[in-house]
């Protein structure tokens, strides 16, 4: 028996399919079928019932399911163990993460790291879109999130509370007539990130617990935020960013923020995993370097906020 055959076996169970398993190890998907077969004839049994559309276990291939995946993490943890003798570090981590993330928060850390750790290589996928764990091959997603996430067979580790806050041009705040007010910013143009919603809205939250909605009328809507600061510099409108991503703006006096004493969101970041990923050496040491430099860049007020 082949052993790689009950690898590509897993790969495909994980993937939900073999086109899905085919892309994510960069194999035909005629080869992988092939292999899965092979399999199958060792073992006399059928692992999969197959059809022009979905790919299902049988029974007794949920079981060898089981069986298969518990083998190859413990082949993991005896290739993790005799590479920490030797002090090599290597593999691929494969990353999930937004674009405000990759590029206002990641960029400044992950080069570091790749410097740190020539043997290992990083695989980033920047999206807003949310992304299967275990069908994409993804081995860590840095997602951020304002309610508690639901329970499921991932790792959830939390990372830090990142501060929302409402920045302006210094010409659009020299405009307004109150600072300290909410409701002095309500119905002001807006630079929204995302699709705005059906209710057009700020809700802000004070140091005190107070709370208050500011409507606002839109006036540009993205998903980038690059795109967003430089509107907001130009004295579009107001919009409501991640202190960390407004930082530099702010520190260079192209952005203020505005209502100091409130947040416009409190979200929280956090690691998501598969657990049986916690054992390759590559990933560890990832993890660890995110625990420990991602939250001084996430965390913290825009201190240097000129008000």
């Amino acid at each position: 028996m082949d052993l790689n055959d009950a690898f590509y076996f897993v790969q495909v169970v994980e993937k939900g399919g073999f086109s899905a398993a085919a892309r994510a190890l960069n194999i035909p998907k005629s080869r992988l079928s092939r292999r899965v077969r092979q399999l199958e004839d060792h073992l006399g049994v059928r692992l999969l019932q197959r059809t022009s559309r979905i790919v299902t276990t049988t029974e007794v291939g949920k079981e060898y399911f089981g069986f298969a995946q518990d083998a190859l993490a413990r082949f993991e943890i005896a290739e993790t163990a005799i590479r920490r003798k030797t002090n090599r570090i290597e593999g691929t981590v494969t990353i999930s993460c937004s674009v405000g993330m990759a590029q206002f928060g990641l960029d400044q850390i992950l080069p570091r790291f790749l410097q740190d750790n020539p043997g290992v290589t990083v695989v980033q996928r920047a999206s807003n879109q949310m992304e299967d764990l275990i069908k994409g091959g993804i081995d860590v997603a840095i997602r951020g999130h304002m309610d508690t996430l639901p329970d499921s067979s991932l790792i959830q580790v939390r990372l830090a509370r990142v501060e929302w806050h409402l920045f302006c041009s210094p010409d659009y705040h020299g405009t307004l007539h109150q600072y300290d007010d909410p409701a002095a910013l309500a119905n002001h143009p807006a630079l929204v990130l995302g699709r705005p919603g059906a209710t057009h809205q700020w809700l802000l939250t004070d140091g005190d617990g107070q709370s208050a909605s500011v409507p606002y009328r839109v006036r540009f809507a993205s998903d980038d935020m690059s795109t967003l600061k430089n509107a907001a510099a130009l004295s579009l409108g107001l919009v409501a960013l991640p202190s960390y991503v407004c930082r530099p703006e702010v520190e260079a006096g192209s952005l203020v923020r505005i209502l100091p004493g409130w947040t416009a969101g409190l979200p929280q970041i956090s690691l998501l995993m598969p657990s049986r990923r916690g054992v390759l050496p590559a990933f560890e040491a990832f993890l660890d370097f995110l625990k420990q430099e991602l939250p001084a860049i996430l965390a913290g007020d825009a201190a240097a906020a000129r008000e």
